[in-house]
């Protein structure tokens, strides 16, 4: 994988010492973190007791050469649409934020690593494989 979205849930597992996360982010040339996901995690810092230090580690984690934050756009939001209306045709609802962060795994080209499994429920997004297992 040369191109990945960090989900929240892949984020947090990284910093908890997840080896196939960190296998993951370490063998990509790019890691693209959504600014959704950068603010679920910044609402996580605020009531944590190690809010401080964990904001710390997300500061440093993104200026890492290979990480970047990924704003969202008009084509995230048409891509955003696109999902939205699927998952309504189809019955299968999905958190909305993760609606959004499969928007910018579809804009980037990336693969999308999490452990979400709703996930599997957006036809065409490409997912790791340690989602499906």
């Amino acid at each position: 994988m040369k191109k990945i979205v960090l989900d929240t849930s892949a984020y947090i597992a990284f910093f908890s010492g997840d080896k196939k996360v960190f296998f993951a982010i370490s063998s990509a040339e790019t890691v693209y973190v959504p600014a959704v996901v950068a603010g679920e995690l910044h609402s996580g810092f605020d009531v944590t007791a190690k809010g401080t230090a964990r904001r710390k580690e997300f500061a440093d984690f993104v200026r890492k050469p290979t990480v970047s934050i990924v704003p969202v756009t008009e084509e995230t939001a048409e891509f955003y649409g696109k999902i939205i209306t699927t998952l309504r045709k189809n019955g299968t609802p999905i958190p909305i934020n993760d609606v959004w962060i499969a928007a910018n795994a579809f804009e980037t080209g990336a693969v999308a690593i999490s452990y979400d499994k709703h996930f599997l429920k957006i036809p065409g997004l490409r997912l790791w494989d340690d989602l499906s297992a």
